[in-house]
C-alpha cells in the first residue's frame, strides 16, 4: 500500500485552497516550492473524543471564498498563496490502529519536504503526530537546532498513558527524550486546567521547559510573553517549529476539538500570535492539530484552523518580501483613510 495519496484520505480529492499538487515522494515535484502542505489524518492517539482524522479535509476546504489560489491579506498587504510557491502533497497514509507505523511514515514525509527546501505545514490529526513532525524537521535541520513554540491547553508531556508510550498527551516528552528537540528551547503557551500533575511538572522543570499558563498570559499580556519566548527560542537554534493545538483557543472559539478546556485564547489572540511568529522568526516547520469536525458547530473550529494556516503563510510571505528589501506599512496602520 502506498504511504501517500493526493487530497484528503477521508474525503474529496482536494488541495489546500486550490494550490497546485505535488508528491513528497517525488523531489522534482517539490522543486522551487516555498511551502508544502501535508495531511496527517490520524486520531489513533486520542484519549477522549475522536474525529481528528477528518481534520485535514476540513482545514483544506472550510472557506467562503473561491479556491483560486489567491488570498490577499488586508493587514499584511501580501498574498501568501501567490507571493510564495505553496503546494499540497496530499495526505500521508496513516493506518488506523497502528500508531508507530503511522508516525514513521509521517516523519519520512516531513523530512522529505524539509530536505527539498520547503517549509512543511502539516494538517492534523491529533497531537500525537507532532512527534513525527518534530522528528522529521530535526532530521534535516539537526537535532537540538530547532526550537519549539507550542500553543496548547495541555502540556502533552505525559509518560505512559493507557499502557502506551504513544498518544496525543505524550509527544513533547518523546521529542525531548529522543534528543530531537531541547527541553530548554521548548516554549509552551496557553496551558491551563487540571493536568498534568506534580510528577510530570517536575520532569518538565528538570528539562528547563518554559510554560506560560493562561493566568500568566492574562496578567503579563500575550505580547510580553511572546517577546520573552522569542528570545529563548532563537538563542542557539537555527529555526523554529510552530505547533498549534486548536484547543489553545477557548471552546467558545473552537468547540470542535477532542479535549476542550475553558478559559483559553480568543481567535484574535491566536491569529495575532501566529502572525508574529511567522513574520518575526525563522519558522522551518508547522502543524495545526486537534480539529475534530464531528464536534464542530457551523465550521467555527475548522474556519479558525484554516485561518491559522493562512495567517502563517501570509506572514512568511511578508517576511520573505521584507528580506528582499521591500517596505510595507504596519499591520495596524489604516487600510484606507478617505478623510
Amino acid at each position: 500500500m502506498s504511504p501517500t495519496r493526493y487530497g484528503a484520505q477521508f474525503g474529496p480529492d482536494v488541495t489546500f485552497l486550490g494550490v497546485p499538487r505535488c508528491d513528497w515522494q517525488d523531489p522534482g515535484s517539490m522543486s522551487g516550492a516555498d511551502v508544502v502542505v501535508l495531511g496527517a489524518p490520524f486520531d489513533g492517539g486520542t484519549s477522549h473524543r475522536p474525529g481528528t482524522r477528518f481534520g485535514p479535509q476540513a482545514l483544506r476546504t472550510t472557506d467562503y471564498l473561491g479556491h483560486d489560489g489567491s488570498r490577499p491579506s488586508l493587514a499584511l498587504r501580501v498574498d501568501g498563496l501567490r507571493d510564495l510557491d505553496v503546494r499540497d502533497a496530499g495526505d500521508v497514509e496513516m493506518p488506523p490502529g497502528d500508531i508507530e507505523t503511522s508516525l514513521q511514515r509521517l516523519r519520512g514525509a516531513v523530512a522529505a519536504v524539509a530536505r527539498s527546501g520547503a517549509v512543511p505545514v502539516v494538517l492534523g490529526g491529533d497531537h500525537s503526530i507532532t512527534y513525527a513532525t518534530g522528528r522529521g524537521t530535526a532530521d534535516v535541520h539537526g537535532e537540538g537546532r530547532v526550537s519549539m513554540l507550542h500553543f496548547d491547553a495541555h502540556a502533552d508531556t505525559g509518560d505512559i498513558e493507557f499502557g502506551s508510550l504513544w498518544g496525543h498527551g505524550q509527544p513533547m516528552r518523546r521529542l525531548i527524550e529522543s534528543g530531537a528537540l531541547r527541553g530548554d528551547r521548548f516554549l509552551q503557551i496557553g496551558l491551563r486546567g487540571y493536568w498534568p500533575g506534580p510528577e510530570t511538572l517536575a520532569w518538565m522543570a528538570e528539562r528547563r521547559m518554559r510554560s506560560y499558563e493562561m493566568t500568566e498570559v492574562v496578567d503579563r499580556g500575550l505580547d510580553a510573553c511572546l517577546d520573552e519566548a522569542f528570545g529563548i527560542a532563537t538563542d542557539g537554534c537555527d529555526g523554529v517549529f510552530l505547533s498549534v493545538d486548536i484547543d489553545v483557543a477557548d471552546p467558545g472559539h473552537a468547540p470542535g476539538t477532542g479535549t476542550p478546556e475553558p478559559g483559553g485564547l480568543t481567535a484574535r489572540q491566536l491569529l495575532d500570535a501566529v502572525r508574529r511568529i511567522c513574520w518575526e522568526l525563522p519558522v522551518v516547520g508547522m502543524d495545526v492539530v486537534e480539529v475534530s469536525p464531528p464536534y464542530d458547530h457551523a465550521d467555527i473550529t475548522a474556519a479558525l484552523g484554516n485561518r491559522v494556516v493562512l495567517e502563517a503563510v501570509s506572514a512568511m510571505a511578508r517576511r520573505r518580501r521584507e528580506a528582499a528589501g521591500e517596505t510595507f506599512p504596519s499591520p495596524s496602520a489604516p487600510l484606507l483613510d478617505g478623510r
